[in-house]
């Protein structure tokens, strides 16, 4: 029958508490490697109440070694009855003590401990980390049995994972560590593995090597449970070669020594062996016979497992409550000690803000009358400061109100001038043109010349940008709000802006941009375009509204 698990490599689960022998009834700290070593007589609620009640004794020392230690082995309680969550948050406060004492071995058996509960979690790639964690430090360590432990681990898990390949190699070499160390226990372990690698690639000759390789040290080491397993082991493997009355001899003897040595979990797995061996033998009367011992068996286990189970979770709740009631009285007595350190503290302030008050409201009484008076002055020369801020601020608006006058006078001059100018320069040409269309020879050519000369004249920009400096001054960054509305206006577009923002009537527009009245409206009409004015929209009202 092969297990699940190994009594001497895994730590074993809950199940198997109840087949433990006792060895000893008292609790060494310094053993860290195996769980049996921690059973007894006594059920594992009182193995926890002795262990807590050591971390409390110890933690009040403060050694911390002995602290991690305590906290390792309450881990590992709580493992074997079930309780994952606490026994890793024991297994993670032990690793703390371990790191701040700087006890690196027990921290990577730690380490291990924690990968084999993410194991049990099913938490692979994590317990691989805890695994790896404890492996170099064993390594710096140059720890032999550290390394053969930690690498027989890691083999374990790929072999729970299916690589076989990746399971063999680390078997290998947590063999070859056990074998420079002559560690004949740990080899018997390791030959049990890899019995049980072959026996599940159903390469049976290799596993029946290997597990009676395994068997033959254990025997000399007298490991009655690790016997036990192997000969059911040796069953299966026997059993399923067709070799039925064969296996029956390993199966028998692995009964008679689980009977003797009161193992209660192997005798259940050596009945269901048997059972299932008869019923390969066409012996159903045997067949039901043993299987239903191996049921009775495993029904004694589950309620003797259930009990302790009760009793240890009766345990927790006791310690849960001990430690809440002695939580609190600490929160009380600290809460106590604060209150009256705070009390004292208070009244030696009040009679030290008393006394400052009253030699503060006498200060400031005296500091009152010197401010009163300083604030007098301070306000009057304020008073006097403002009012002449605001003479020089009325001064300076009067001086830009009459600039400004000055400017628009000044703007509206220039430009009556060049209404004047074009429309002297427009009559001369309409005459011109009459004299044109007399068609007097004598003059024609040099007529046509002087037409020539007052077009190319006509709307020339030498006066624009005068114009457009003092039309700046008026009206300030003007041009640049109406480009920031539409950036594609031409310099005649800027003209007719201009001239529209200073309500210059429509026939002195076309005079000043000596355009036809037809073309400026024509002029205007883009103009609205360009700004996407609506039907109905105002061109001049729109214009005027820019500032």
């Amino acid at each position: 029958m092969k297990l699940p698990l190994r009594l001497h490599y895994w730590i074993l689960p809950a199940l198997l508490l109840a087949g433990l022998n006792p060895l000893f009834a008292q609790i060494d700290l310094e053993d860290t490697h195996s769980y049996p070593e921690l059973v007894s007589n006594r059920h594992p609620d009182s193995i926890f109440l002795d262990l807590k009640k050591k971390y409390a004794h110890i933690t009040e020392e403060g050694d911390k070694k002995a602290a991690g230690q305590v906290l390792q082995k309450m881990g590992q309680v709580c493992f074997h009855m079930g309780h994952y969550s606490q026994s890793l948050d024991f297994y993670l406060q032990a690793s703390t003590q371990f790191r701040e004492s700087n006890n690196k071995e027990q921290l990577a058996e730690t380490l291990n401990d924690i990968g084999k509960l993410y194991y049990y979690n099913k938490q692979i790639p994590e317990a691989r980390r805890q695994f790896d964690a404890a492996l170099d430090i064993f390594q710096t360590q140059s720890s032999n049995s550290g390394l053969a432990i930690t690498y027989g681990n890691i083999g374990h898990l790929y072999e729970k994972t299916k690589q076989y390949d990746s399971a063999f190699y680390f078997q290998r070499k947590a063999l070859a560590h056990y074998q420079s160390s002559a560690n004949k226990e740990g080899m018997a372990a390791i030959y049990e593995n890899l019995g049980s690698i072959f026996e599940d690639l159903e390469k049976y000759d290799s596993a029946h090597h290997y597990y009676n390789s395994a068997l033959t040290l254990y025997k000399q080491y007298n490991k009655t449970p690790n016997i036990i397993e192997v000969y059911n082991n040796l069953g299966d493997v026997l059993r399923k070669t067709g070799r039925v009355e064969a296996s029956l001899q390993f199966t028998r003897e692995a009964l008679q020594q689980a009977l003797q040595s009161d193992e209660t979990y192997q005798l259940s797995a050596a009945y269901r062996d048997m059972a299932k061996a008869w019923h390969l033998l066409n012996r159903g009367d045997s067949a039901f016979h043993y299987q239903e011992l191996s049921r009775k068996s495993l029904l004694d286990i589950y309620s003797s497992e259930n009990n302790k189970q009760f009793a240890f979770l009766q345990a927790l709740n006791d310690l849960s409550k001990k430690d809440a009631e002695i939580e609190r009285l600490k929160i009380v007595r600290r809460n106590t000690t604060i209150l009256t350190i705070a009390a004292i503290i208070v009244v030696l302030l009040l009679i030290v803000m008393g006394s400052l008050i009253i030699s503060r409201q006498r200060l400031k009484i005296r500091n009152e009358r010197l401010l009163r008076d300083q604030n007098d002055q301070i306000h009057k020369a304020h008073s006097e400061l403002m009012i002449k801020d605001l003479q020089n601020k009325q001064l300076h608006e009067d001086v830009l109100q009459k600039s400004l006058e000055m400017k628009t006078q000044e703007l509206s001059a220039y430009t009556l001038h060049v209404i004047q100018k074009n429309q002297v320069l427009k009559d001369l040409h309409d005459t011109l043109e009459k004299m044109v269309r007399d068609d007097k020879r004598d003059q024609k050519k040099q007529m046509q010349q002087l037409i020539q000369q007052i077009d190319i004249n006509f709307n020339q920009d030498q006066n624009w940008d005068e114009f457009r400096n003092i039309f700046e001054q008026v009206h300030e960054s003007f041009f640049e709000k109406v480009r920031r509305i539409c950036n594609d206006l031409t310099a005649n577009d800027l003209r007719l802006v201009a001239l529209i923002k200073m309500n210059i009537n429509s026939g002195d527009m076309s005079t000043l941009l000596g355009i036809s009245p037809d073309s400026l409206r024509v002029t205007r009409y883009r103009l609205r375009k360009k700004f996407k004015l609506d039907k109905g929209e105002n061109l001049g009202a729109f214009i005027q509204n820019i500032s």
